[in-house]
């Protein structure tokens, strides 16, 4: 009986340990992000999310385009213009956030292009990829990140800050 006591006892003092400990570890931070992608000085397409910090949020948009060819004008084949980006929150505190950001899009060239002939050809697409391995992100403020310098330029524009906690 005094054995089965004490291991009783023993295990309801674990139990409370274990309970007291979790009880007193921070709540997980989240973070609240915008992310607007700006091509050629306009704002082409955005992102937006509450992320915790040390998980990741991806997010795929597509924009499907169909551009006249030939000597005719005529409808061409279709591009799929699709971006994909990865948020990841890193750490934040009160004063700034730090971001993990992955990207991969398709992108055309503007340059318009045409035969010999004359006859116009469709834009070609072209694969860009950019990492950011800890984007800081002072709280609330807009943060730039060129990702192509020319033809087209492409900026992503960045605000972040802890997200409201009930």
């Amino acid at each position: 009986m005094w054995k089965t006591s004490v291991v009783a006892v023993m295990f309801g003092t674990a139990s409370f340990m274990t309970q007291a400990q979790a009880q007193q570890r921070p709540a997980q931070q989240s973070v609240q992000w915008q992310l607007q992608v700006v091509s050629d000085g306009q704002q082409v397409d955005a992102f937006d999310g509450t992320t915790t910090v040390g998980q990741a949020r991806t997010d795929t948009h597509h924009r499907v385009v169909t551009h006249n060819v030939g000597c005719k004008d005529a409808p061409g084949g279709s591009i799929d213009l699709s971006r994909t980006v990865t948020v990841s929150p890193l750490q934040a505190s009160a004063t700034d956030v730090t971001l993990a950001i992955e990207s991969q899009e398709t992108i055309e060239d503007p340059t318009a292009r045409q035969t010999d002939t004359g006859c116009k050809l469709p834009p070609q697409p072209r694969q860009v990829a950019a990492s950011h391995p800890g984007l800081a992100v002072p709280n609330g403020q807009w943060v730039t990140w060129t990702i192509v310098d020319r033809n087209p330029t492409l900026v992503y524009r960045i605000k972040a800050s802890l997200a409201n906690t009930p």
